[in-house]
């Protein structure tokens, strides 16, 4: 009898480890990565490339947390690389100062100016981008689109197509500090890779345990279903494009300070990116599935990856054929993982 018994447990024992590694692959595959590339390069595994690694993945895991929130609504926002750019050539114009030739005065603005405004700018772009989805009914892909091209325009318009160098100010016209962002560290970690973990665990939070994330998972899964049930559908809708703008805005200010410059062609495919680890992280494409960690996760998976390469001397142009096989396998997976929790 205990031999039928263990008999009997075994497939279920598969079928619960098949489960675990499809719903914790993007772990998997981050310690994968990190073994091999240990393996290939004596310099991948230390502290000091850890943090420096991480301090990349900010750049386009910021993006990708204002993603998430987009794609669990069953939206999505290709404008969040030129938003990012666009962020970033503004953040240069102020720390530049603006000339205002009426008055004979050239007004420069303190760091904590330039980061408020530039976040505004942000949630500005994402809040045209949700009136046109929510309001106007306008197709998501094809808002945000518009709004990619519409940005990037602007960031060439206000910089004419060059860049802004030397931004770290100056201390007689009050605009130093700026930096800090990209150079300092708290504590060994730098000030980035904290920013991205402050919003990641906000995010986290509100999606778990405030009534916004019910909202949000409930009209991501099905919208006419929240809307009849009292779901406040279209401000949920709006307010996930401004919360991916502000994303995009972030990472732009981060960028831009790590680079100590602001280019109007910044965050170039970062959309991409963003997707991808969201992605890669398990959420579904369709809305209603995912979370904060595993597209935390499917950041680092790709900036790991993406750094390893270069560390072992790969070509980019190899990178890039590695880093889109692993968004197809990832949409492959997603696709068994939910479609057979649809059956």
């Amino acid at each position: 009898m205990q031999s039928g018994n263990a008999t009997a447990r075994r497939p279920g024992s598969g079928i619960n480890l098949a489960r675990l590694l499809l719903e914790g692959r993007a772990f998997f595959a981050l310690i994968v990565i990190i073994a091999v590339f240990s393996f290939l390069s004596a310099n991948y595994f230390n502290t000091n490339n850890f943090l420096i690694m991480a301090s990349h993945v900010a750049i386009f895991g910021l993006p990708a947390i204002g993603m998430l929130l987009v794609i669990l609504n069953g939206g999505i926002d290709l404008s969040v690389g030129s938003t990012l750019g666009l962020a970033g050539v503004f953040a240069g114009f102020l720390m530049q100062g603006v000339n205002l030739q009426a008055f004979g005065v050239i007004l420069y603005f303190p760091l904590w100016a330039v980061v408020i405004l530039t976040l505004a700018l942000g949630a500005l772009v994402g809040l045209v981008n949700g009136v046109l989805v929510a309001f106007f009914r306008v197709p998501a892909f094809v808002a945000t689109l518009g709004s990619l091209y519409v940005a990037r325009g602007v960031a060439l318009l206000m910089t004419d197509g060059l860049t802004y160098n030397k931004l770290s100010g100056s201390p007689e016209l009050g605009n130093t500090g700026f930096d800090w962002l990209g150079f300092n560290r708290i504590l060994g970690i730098p000030i980035g890779v904290l920013i991205l973990a402050v919003i990641a665990l906000a995010v986290g939070f509100m999606l778990s345990r405030s009534a916004f994330g019910r909202w949000l998972y409930a009209s991501g899964g099905n919208e006419r279903a929240a809307d009849l049930s009292g779901v406040p559908v279209k401000r949920v809708k709006v307010s996930v494009y401004v919360l991916s703008g502000i994303c995009a805005a972030l990472a732009g200010l981060v960028l831009s300070s790590q680079l100590t410059s602001a280019g109007p062609t910044a965050g170039t495919t970062y959309e991409l990116t963003a997707i991808a680890a969201v992605v890669i992280g398990g959420a579904a494409l369709t809305g209603g599935r995912g979370n904060v960690r595993g597209t935390l996760l499917g950041a680092f998976v790709i900036g790991f990856l993406s750094d390893g390469l270069v560390i072992i001397g790969v070509s980019a142009y190899w990178q890039t054929v590695f880093t889109g096989a692993v968004i197809v396998l990832a949409v492959l997976l997603n696709t068994l993982q939910y479609g057979k929790r649809s059956k």
